[in-house]
């Protein structure tokens, strides 16, 4: 049996919407783009959304426009995808690493704490796999200490945790629609967030800092344009918007499937000697972006070339960023320095997770990680 890593969920009247842009005018920011905007704040229940590239550009955006700038610290995980991190540099601050509760891989609020200093301008959480980080701790820590709040939602559009939802609780929220993502368009992203000001500093910036887009500019008589300040190309398309639509009008449905594969998941690992996986904690809802395994480190790559062997699909969601190349040299970071990032990092198995998963294909995938763990184990 093939069980690809990642199979999209569009469907035929999500390609209709993209060819009916596609016979219209305007393929770059226009009319679609802001529904959509409008609609995924509706859905969060927020006062703004705001399309962009990437949310590697929502993150760097959001920054900027809480006034993220060189000579500060940000905080955040070591325990996520690079681009989190890289956001911060971008602004020309400096990311301050602490580590993550073992049960779940999720940044630690008390670590969080014991890391402010003057020079903290903003607090930036990772919902990893789907579950939020603990927002009303982390809230409480930045209200404190008079810092920003910028959430990476890259995983978690559909979680809530102890009754917040993303961007609730912060100053921007940051979402990701990249091509494995649950709703997607290829590439893209967003910055959902109630405050007028950041709102307004992302949309500016999306568009390299130009005071009219090409809709304003060339829709009814023509407008002159000035550039009010040194920004971006990061703003969504009519074709991503329109592609990301009919998916959102689907999200509660799509969600629910990917649950079923991830409890079905759960109930055959659970109790198996060698496999470990994240903690779903009371009170929340995850998302379910991605399901991930932990097995021994030592034996986490026989384990992905044999589970490669039978046709599984696999990944690493993630090794520790502090342990890249790049942040080694650049920043000293050593091994040790992070012990549970690093344990997870060295550990992780990331499974296929979409929802035209079948049980037997889900069932497949079960039985070949047992089987290849206890064989690593045996070895």
């Amino acid at each position: 049996m093939k069980v690809e890593f990642y199979k999209h969920n569009l469907e035929e009247d999500d390609i209709q919407r993209m060819v009916d842009v596609c016979r219209g005018v305007f393929l770059t920011t226009g009319q679609q783009t802001k529904a959509f905007e409008e609609a995924f704040a509706g859905y969060l229940g927020a006062r703004h959304a705001v399309g962009v590239t990437s949310c590697t550009a929502a993150i760097h955006l959001a920054l900027l426009a809480v006034g993220v700038g060189p000579g500060d610290e940000v905080i955040t995980t070591p325990m996520t995808f690079a681009a989190t991190a890289n956001c911060v540099i971008y602004t020309g601050a400096t990311p301050v690493f602490v580590d993550v509760d073992p049960e779940t891989g999720l940044i630690d609020p008390e670590a969080v704490a014991k890391a402010i200093t003057p020079r903290t301008k903003a607090i930036v959480p990772v919902h990893l796999y789907g579950l939020m980080a603990d927002m009303r701790r982390l809230k409480a820590t930045a209200d404190a200490a008079g810092v920003k709040l910028i959430e990476d939602c890259a995983h978690a559009i559909e979680s809530e945790r102890d009754g917040v939802r993303p961007g609730q609780l912060s100053d921007a929220a940051c979402f990701s629609f990249y091509a494995t993502k649950n709703i997607t368009s290829g590439e893209g992203g967003a910055v959902v967030t109630n405050d007028e000001h950041v709102a307004r500093q992302v949309r500016l910036l999306r568009q390299h800092g130009m005071s009219a887009s090409a809709a304003d500019r060339y829709t009814g008589t023509y407008r002159h344009w000035d550039l009010e300040a040194l920004g971006w190309k990061y703003n969504m398309t009519n074709l991503q918007a329109a592609m990301l639509m009919g998916q959102l009008s689907r999200i509660g449905e799509l969600w629910g499937q990917r649950q079923r594969v991830a409890l079905r998941y759960e109930a055959a690992f659970r109790g198996v000697e060698g496999i470990g996986f994240p903690a779903v904690v009371d009170g929340a809802r995850s998302a379910r972006h991605l399901f991930t395994i932990w097995v021994a480190p030592e034996r986490r790559d026989q384990v992905l070339a044999d589970l490669q062997a039978r046709g599984i699909g696999v990944a690493v969601n993630y090794r520790a960023v502090h342990l890249l190349k790049y942040y080694r040299e650049t920043f000293g970071f050593s091994r040790g320095m992070f012990p549970e990032a690093e344990r997870i990092g060295d550990a992780t198995v990331t499974l296929p997770l979409y929802p035209k998963l079948t049980d037997d294909e889900v069932d497949y995938v079960a039985d070949g990680v047992t089987t290849a763990v206890v064989a690593a184990t045996s070895a």
